[in-house]
């Protein structure tokens, strides 16, 4: 049986009793620090009350946000790293924990930076003020490609950290996304008009959108397409290329609508009645609210009325806000006019005779004329005669 000193001189890994003994107590403190300071800080963070969120510094409530997202399996490998600093590895073994510990670093500070970026986007959607619906839709959209940039970056990082030369790496890739790009083009202009709406910001969520022959309210922006509802309930879905490449109306951001309406009074009118129209028009749309008058004017001579146009502004955006003040100006002009005596102009066309129709001479009349107006040669001139006389014979 080994005495205690045989097993105190014992060595594992060139690395004697002690030496371990002395790597444990160190590996147990410090994760013992670092799993308490992590769940002292999630639980301070769970007890601040609403008052105090707001009074906290941003970077102070980021801090606290990175905590909780720490891993415990990188405070394992922390703390595994500081208790192999007091050991003497072999090469073999000191080149695992080296390279356990990179990746875990690395993978670690993707998740904080990914963190951050949704901390920092969220805090710009849900700000002071009301929030920013257009930052809002493209949230998910702007998150996706930081993430791609993240974890690029940190893959690159812990590459080189290990002594990998990622030049050579980089020049393969370049050539090989030359090649993917040319077989994904559709795709990747996709994805690149994606990032251009989330950063252009032309549209967001809940607009209303007349794409060429498609309208809609858009109801997703993603990284490939962008989905409306159209008025009759179905679902259209465009390519983000397309959208960008067509001319959009968004009638989300309109904040008042321009209106104008034409009607038409018969020509017998009495002129002071034509004139009474547009004051009359005027204080129809002045009594509503949520309108703006501009003008009514009597415009033009048609071609079976004479025509009056009414401009004004409905000061919001809503379709049935329009509709419903449209259908009360209607109606009030339709009651005032009634009690002026004015009528509202129908199709209507008027024919007049210039001048009676003339009768047609009879064939014996016209046979006369003829021989009267023409001239004929003196043997003619005795066979009509005789004629003449023949027939007059035959009428006794």
């Amino acid at each position: 049986m080994p005495t205690w000193q045989q097993i105190r001189s014992a060595e594992l890994l060139g690395n004697p009793l002690g030496a371990w003994t002395l790597a444990l107590v160190v590996f147990l403190v410090v994760l013992a620090v670092l799993l308490f300071a992590r769940s002292y800080i999630g639980a301070r963070q769970r007890r601040w009350t609403v008052a105090d969120r707001a009074r906290m510094a941003d970077a102070i409530e980021l801090a606290a946000l990175l905590t909780g997202r720490t891993r415990r399996p990188f405070l394992w490998v922390v703390a595994l790293y500081a208790g192999s600093r007091v050991l003497d590895l072999p090469p073999s073994a000191e080149r695992a924990v080296t390279v356990l510990v990179v990746v875990s670093f690395w993978f670690q500070a993707g998740l904080w930076a990914m963190a951050a970026v949704r901390f920092l986007l969220e805090k710009r959607v849900h700000g002071p003020g009301a929030p920013d619906p257009r930052l809002a839709g493209s949230l998910e959209l702007i998150f996706f490609v930081a993430s791609l940039a993240i974890w690029s970056v940190a893959a690159l990082l812990a590459l080189a950290n290990l002594g990998i030369n990622v030049l050579p790496l980089l020049a393969g890739l370049g050539i090989g996304g030359i090649a993917v790009a040319l077989a994904v083009q559709a795709v990747l202009s996709d994805i690149l008009a994606s990032v251009s709406i989330a950063l252009d910001k032309p549209f967001a969520v809940g607009d209303f959108l007349i794409l060429d022959n498609f309208l809609g309210t858009v109801e997703h922006i993603g990284v490939k397409s962008t989905r409306l509802r159209s008025l009759s309930g179905e679902q259209i879905i465009m390519s983000n290329a397309d959208i960008l490449s067509s001319r959009v109306r968004n009638y989300g951001r309109m904040y008042e609508r321009r209106v104008v309406f034409q009607f038409g009074v018969p020509y017998d009118t009495p002129s002071e009645k034509l004139r009474a129209i547009p004051p009359l028009v005027r204080r129809i749309i002045e009594s509503l609210e949520k309108t703006r008058f501009d003008r009514c004017h009597f415009m033009a001579y048609g071609e079976f009325s004479l025509q009056f146009e009414t401009v004004y502004y409905v000061l919001a955006a809503d379709y049935n806000v329009y509709a419903d003040l449209q259908q009360a100006i209607n109606l009030a002009i339709f009651d005032e006019f009634r009690k002026m005596g004015v009528r509202f102009a129908l199709p209507t066309r008027t024919l007049r005779m210039e001048s009676p129709i003339s009768v047609m001479p009879q064939p014996e009349e016209a046979m006369k004329t003829s021989a009267r107006s023409e001239p004929t040669a003196p043997g003619v001139e005795d066979s009509l005669r005789n004629r003449e006389s023949f027939a007059q014979d035959r009428s006794r």
